[in-house]
């Protein structure tokens, strides 16, 4: 059988966070015996979770999306408060500066 790509889970999967979960959550159940959905010998969990997905035997739950996309929310709200703060300090550096000219 050809390599599994992410591409091919993609086109099932709506963003790669989820994918991830998807994957780790399917791999757990394999190890805790469930059976695979697909025949692939000779493959490690990762790979069979992945043919799973692509083959759309594996489907997503809404929880879980609505769950990573709060996770991705939060992410990026930090990121953006970070860059805000870094802004902030810089403008108040340059005022320091200026203030500092003036005097002189």
């Amino acid at each position: 059988m050809a390599r599994i790509t992410i591409e091919d889970c993609l086109k099932r999967v709506p963003n790669r966070f989820l994918l991830v979960h998807m994957a780790a959550k399917r791999v757990r159940q394999i190890r805790e015996g469930h059976e695979y959905l697909v025949s692939s010998p000779k493959n490690e969990d990762i790979v069979v979770s992945l043919r799973e997905i692509a083959a759309g035997k594996v489907l997503l739950k809404k929880e879980l999306e609505n769950e990573v996309d709060e996770q991705v929310d939060e992410k990026v709200d930090e990121q953006a408060d970070e860059q805000v703060d870094e802004q902030v300090d810089e403008q108040v550096e340059k005022g320091t500066e200026e203030e500092v000219e003036k005097e002189e």
